[in-house]
C-alpha cells in the first residue's frame, strides 16, 4: 500500500478486514498528516457541481457520501455523532457566480430528485440527516441578515454537511496502527514499481537505506505523488491534469454570535465550516491558493507558512470573507483562538483552473480504481469517495 493518507488506511484497514497482511509505506513521519486534515471535510452531495449540467459528478458523489457512514462505522467504529459534523451547508449565490441564480435553483433541485431516488425511504441514510426536504431560497430579508445584499443576490438551503477531518484523521490513524495485519513502513519515499519474477516490487528509501520489497498486489493510493509512480508502470495520463496548493485556516470558535456553515458559489470563493466540537475552517481561494503545477511531481511546497505569509492569509482571507458574511465582521482577525493554517494539494484532471466556467475542474466523475494486473491506481478525487473507492479496490483485490 503507497500512502498513508485516507484512501491509503482505508484500503489498508478493508484489506485486514478481508484477511490480507498490509504492508504500508508514507513517505511522512507519521500516517494522515497532508491533505487529509487540512480540507474543510464537506461530504458532497453534488451541490456545489452546477456547472457540469450532465448530473454526472453529483450522481458519483451521491454514491460515495452514502457510503461514507457505514465503512467509517465498520473499520473504525465511528457513528456520525463521532465526526463533529457541520451544521447543514448554506449555498449563497455571489454577485459574480459564473451560473445565473434560476440556473442554479433549478440544478439544486436535480440534484435533490437523484438524492431521494437514492435515498428511497431511508431518512437518516446520509449522515442520520433528514434528506428529504427540497432546497430552500432565502427570502430577501433572511439573506440580508446573515449575509452582505450587495455581494450575495441569493441563499439556499441544502441537508450536506461537513465532518472534522482532523478528528477523523486522529481515530483512523490510531485504528491503522492498532491493527496487527498492518506493516507500518514510515518516513520511506516509494521510487517505482517494478516487475519482479511474477511479482512486482516497490523500490523505497529512506533514513534506513534503499530498500526492494515484493508483493502479489500493490496499491498506490499517493496524492500528489500518484502519477509519478504510475509512470514507472507505463501508466501516462492521456489528458491534462493539475496540482494546486491551497492553505485552509482552522480556529476556535470564539463566544458570541455563532458561525453557520457556508459555501460560496459558483467560482472561486470560498468556505466557512462550522464543526461541531467549536473548531472553524476558513478559506477564501484567491488568498490561499499557493501554487500550481503540471509536472508529473509537482514540487514540495510547504505545508506550514512562515509568520509573515501567514498572517498576511489569516488577515486578507477574513477580510474577503466577512465582506460577504456578517457574522465574521465580530472576529479580530488577528486574536483567532488556536488559529493555525495549513497547506495541502488538491490533485485533478484539468489544465485550467476553477476561475474558468469551462474548466474540468468543475466536474469530478472521471476518477476511481484502475487496475492492471496486480498493480491498482487510485484516484479518489475528493475525501467523500475515499471509502466507495476503499471497498472497490479491495473487491478486485480479493477477487484476484
Amino acid at each position: 500500500m503507497l500512502g498513508g493518507g485516507l484512501q491509503g488506511c482505508f484500503i489498508a484497514l478493508a484489506l485486514a478486514a478481508r484477511g490480507a497482511r498490509v504492508t504500508l509505506y508514507d513517505r511522512n513521519a507519521d500516517l494522515l498528516t497532508q491533505a487529509a486534515v487540512v480540507n474543510e471535510g464537506r461530504m458532497h452531495l453534488g451541490y456545489v457541481y452546477a456547472a457540469d449540467t450532465t448530473l454526472a459528478t453529483a450522481r458519483m458523489m451521491i454514491r460515495g457520501a452514502l457510503a461514507f457512514v457505514p465503512f467509517v462505522d465498520r473499520h473504525v467504529g465511528l457513528s456520525p455523532s463521532d465526526l463533529a459534523l457541520s451544521e447543514p451547508t448554506t449555498y449563497v449565490v455571489h454577485r459574480d457566480s459564473q451560473r445565473p441564480v434560476d440556473e442554479l435553483q433549478g440544478y439544486l433541485r436535480e440534484v435533490q430528485r437523484l438524492v431521494l431516488e437514492a435515498t428511497g425511504n431511508r431518512k437518516d441514510a446520509y449522515f442520520g440527516i433528514d434528506v428529504h426536504r427540497e432546497p430552500r431560497r432565502w427570502s430577501a430579508a433572511e439573506r440580508d441578515r446573515l449575509f452582505d445584499g450587495s455581494r450575495v443576490v441569493a441563499a439556499f438551503d441544502t441537508p450536506e454537511v461537513a465532518i472534522d477531518p482532523q478528528v477523523l484523521a486522529v481515530a483512523v490513524r490510531e485504528r491503522v496502527k492498532a491493527t496487527a495485519a498492518i506493516e507500518i513502513r514510515l518516513q520511506r519515499c516509494v521510487r517505482a514499481v517494478e516487475n519482479e519474477r511474477g511479482a512486482l516490487s516497490v523500490v523505497s528509501d529512506g533514513t534506513e537505506g534503499a530498500a526492494r520489497e515484493r508483493y502479489d498486489h500493490v496499491v498506490n493510493a499517493l496524492w500528489d505523488g500518484r502519477l509519478g509512480i504510475d509512470a514507472t508502470r507505463g501508466l501516462r495520463p492521456t489528458r491534462p491534469w493539475i496540482h494546486r496548493f491551497k492553505y485552509g485556516i482552522r480556529f476556535s470558535q470564539p463566544r458570541g454570535r455563532p458561525l453557520p456553515t457556508v459555501g460560496i458559489v459558483l467560482g472561486p470563493f470560498g468556505d466557512l465550516v462550522s464543526y461541531g466540537q467549536g473548531m472553524t475552517y476558513l478559506n477564501w481561494y484567491p488568498t490561499c491558493l499557493d501554487g500550481i503545477s503540471h509536472a508529473v511531481s509537482p514540487p514540495e511546497w510547504t505545508p506550514f507558512p512562515a509568520e509573515s505569509r501567514r498572517a498576511r492569509i489569516v488577515t486578507d482571507t477574513h477580510r474577503a470573507m466577512a465582506e460577504i458574511i456578517l457574522p465574521l465582521r465580530d472576529l479580530d482577525a488577528t486574536r483567532l483562538p488556536d488559529c493555525t493554517v495549513q497547506g495541502g494539494v488538491i490533485v485533478a484532471w484539468g489544465q485550467t483552473d476553477i476561475d474558468d466556467p469551462c474548466s474540468e475542474l468543475h466536474r469530478r466523475y472521471e476518477i476511481g480504481v484502475t487496475s492492471t494486473g496486480g498493480y491498482h491506481s487510485v484516484d479518489p478525487g475528493k475525501l467523500t469517495m475515499t471509502p466507495y473507492f476503499a471497498d472497490v479496490c479491495v473487491d478486485r483485490i480479493m477477487a484476484g
